[in-house]
């Protein structure tokens, strides 16, 4: 797991650790679920890939995924990214905070406060978060 005061690194109620991106120094992750228009580059570790394009919602299944990541979270370093780490990451992670027992209503105010300010970044994202399961 991610040390909890990392850079870059949200610390879920559960206890787990995920890193947000863009990439920051130090170890490199052990399981990453990328959030992009198209496929990412390769990486020596085991991810997966969700097409979601910039500013838009998802356009793959991305609830089996987080339930997924948030499982391997427990024992690996795993993170979420994107193309600026902002938008479509904090948009996941506040769907990984509604799975790990944030409210939803409250999911997107929790990562902005524990991930980035800025996190969650248009109006459909936030009622995305919302809705989410």
């Amino acid at each position: 797991m991610w040390p909890a005061d990392g850079r870059g690194v949200l610390l879920l109620p559960s206890g787990r650790t995920v890193r947000g991106r863009p990439l920051q120094d130090g170890p490199l992750p052990q399981r990453g679920l990328y959030l992009l228009g198209h496929e990412p580059d390769a990486v020596p570790w085991p991810h997966r890939w969700v097409r979601w394009p910039d500013f838009r919602l998802p356009a793959g299944p991305l609830g089996e995924e987080l339930v997924d990541l948030l499982e391997h979270a427990g024992r690996e370093r795993v993170e979420v990214a994107c193309g600026g780490g902002r938008g479509r990451t904090g948009t996941a992670l506040a769907c990984l905070a509604v799975l790990d027992g944030v409210p939803p209503s409250q999911a997107v105010a929790w990562v902005r406060d524990g991930y980035d300010r800025r996190a969650v970044e248009t109006p459909w994202r936030r009622r995305y978060v919302t809705r989410f399961r």
